[in-house]
């Protein structure tokens, strides 16, 4: 498959999971080859994670960044795989520091195996991707990668740093989610660029696409923790307050709530302890003083400027495509 057929009109995100299926299952086959440690557990620990029912999003932008500059090889698939072990590293090692119990539904690594497990599995994850994106022998793909995992590092550990902290600022609450989050899918939509032979303007398009879309999708993820429905979220919600980090509803709701409702949702945050009856009482004043609202458009502000970044490329089946997910990565509902 090239960019799929030009005259293709694409509606919806399944349309897009459709249209791009069988490459995506490219990318699982390749995910199954790399996984080969002679170590049998650490294929164990990385199976349970890697089939625990992930979207595969960033895999998919870096095949419609590659198709959006005319890539008709095979390569993006092996860098997709790629990318999905990068991420999944970086989920291992997260639910360690935030002591989670459930991640999409299951059980979490480290609560099956232990935390020292799980954080050394992640660091065969990164080490595995690492060996193979050497072997592109592309700089341009190495300097990608290798500055997203530098600022997702950098991300985690501004956030422990803030950890608690209800009054950070909203600017650092956006720098910690543009290094955490937004670095890898910035880093997808660029080496997508690299392997179909874009110019350096078009990758930088690409690179700001996914970076803002990567600050949307965590914008809107964060607001979820506080409104989606938990089951089909897959984990406990209110769970961000309870492990004291402060996420942009809950920062505009500090801002504008009562002195005694403040010192509430500080208190919460200082013990990590939170009833459903609190949780209940602080997303009722998030919906009174407009905060899940405020967070939202922004979110959606972040997604309408990733949008404008493609206003470079020319109309095709990856160009809509692309708008369609970007659209997606705020309405989707897990």
């Amino acid at each position: 498959m090239s960019n799929g057929p030009t005259t293709l009109t694409l509606h919806s995100m399944a349309d897009v999971w459709d249209v791009y299926r069988e490459e995506l299952e490219g990318v699982e086959e390749q995910i199954r080859k790399n996984l080969d440690s002679s170590v049998a557990l650490v294929n164990t620990v990385a199976a349970h994670i890697l089939n625990s029912g992930g979207k595969r999003v960033r895999p998919l932008f870096v095949l419609l960044s590659a198709h959006l500059c005319g890539y008709a090889g095979q390569d993006h698939q092996a860098l997709g795989s790629l990318v999905e072990f990068i991420h999944t590293a970086t989920l291992l090692h997260d639910d360690v520091v935030d002591e989670a119990d459930l991640r999409r539904g299951r059980r979490t690594a480290s609560k099956v195996w232990g935390n020292q497990i799980s954080i050394l599995v992640g660091d065969y994850l990164y080490s595995r991707a690492i060996c193979q994106i050497v072997d592109f022998r592309n700089q341009g793909i190495n300097e990608a990668l290798s500055e997203a995992c530098r600022k997702m590092a950098e991300g985690e550990v501004l956030q422990l740093y803030y950890n608690g902290n209800p009054l950070m600022p909203e600017s650092e609450y956006l720098r910690i989610i543009e290094h955490k989050t937004a670095g890898l899918i910035a880093a997808s939509c660029k080496i997508g660029a690299i392997v179909g032979g874009a110019t350096e303007e078009l990758q930088e398009a690409l690179f700001r696409f996914g970076q803002r879309l990567g600050i949307a999708f965590q914008l809107a993820d964060d607001t979820l923790d506080y409104t989606a429905n938990g089951e089909h979220l897959g984990k406990t919600l209110g769970q961000d307050l309870r492990q004291g980090k402060a996420t942009l509803p809950l920062l505009h709701l500090l801002q504008h709530c009562s002195e005694p409702d403040r010192q509430l949702i500080k208190d919460r945050m200082e013990t990590r302890t939170l009833t459903d009856e609190e949780l209940r009482r602080i997303v009722g004043l998030m919906q009174e003083y407009g905060s899940i609202a405020y967070a939202m458009e922004r979110a959606h502000a972040f997604v309408a400027a990733a949008k404008r970044d493609l206003d470079l490329f020319h109309d095709n089946t990856a160009k809509r495509a692309l708008a369609i997910a970007a659209d997606y990565m705020v309405t989707r509902d897990r």
